[in-house]
């Protein structure tokens, strides 16, 4: 498998698990990611279906990044929007058919698996670097204009969306919590353990991450 095939099944791979993982996050019902925190603040205060909602605030942010850095549109962009959709639900749908009434344990343990599983897929589709969510993207060219590293943007983001979310009159769990403050570097941990050994081979990945 040469590198750009191993870009696209990081791509595809990456981003469907990490769907897939949101719905382990709606199962353990501790609360949303931050992102559909913010997203739900807003739905808080106009009068349209939250899907449609959803999307034209991604549309939006895809315009934004269009003209900030288009190299960040690609195929995982239009998997995120265009499919990851009905990836959450079917997961949602199958863990909720799986275990209709999980006990507080059962639950604690599917929101750390769904913070392990995002972040590993994040760090796969990041690193594939064949376009990325329009959210996922803020952070990561925040990284790279030297603002901060990655996992210290992702944190800010992701606190700005909780906070502004919960002011906006979204509910705010303890997984939105643990999300925001652990998922920058839990991404980072994979992105240099596992996802660029895959893309560069092991060979070559200490002068990618330099």
């Amino acid at each position: 498998m040469n590198e750009k095939q191993r870009r696209i099944v990081m791509t595809i791979f990456g981003v469907l698990i990490a769907g897939f993982s949101v719905g382990i996050f709606n199962f353990s019902l501790f609360g949303m990611d931050p992102f559909q925190v913010l997203s739900h603040g807003i739905w808080e205060h106009v009068n349209i279906g939250f899907g449609t909602l959803y999307m034209i605030i991604n549309l939006i942010m895809l315009v934004a990044i269009f003209f900030i850095d288009k190299s960040k549109i690609g195929l995982g962009t239009l998997i995120n929007i265009f499919l990851l959709g009905y990836v959450v639900q079917f997961s949602s749908w199958l863990f909720a058919s799986l275990m209709p009434d999980p006990g507080i344990m059962i639950r604690i343990i599917a929101l750390l698996i769904g913070i392990i599983i995002i972040s590993f897929g994040s760090a796969l589709y990041f690193t594939g670097d064949l376009g990325v969510s329009t959210y996922d993207a803020i952070a990561l060219l925040m990284a790279e204009k030297k603002i901060a590293k990655f996992q210290y943007c992702r944190i800010g983001t992701d606190l700005v969306c909780t906070i502004t979310g919960f002011l906006l009159g979204a509910t705010v769990g303890i997984g939105t919590l643990v999300t925001a403050l652990f998922m920058g570097p839990i991404i980072a941990f994979f992105n240099k353990k596992i996802a660029i050994p895959f893309r560069y081979g092991r060979n070559h990945a200490a002068d990618a991450i330099n």
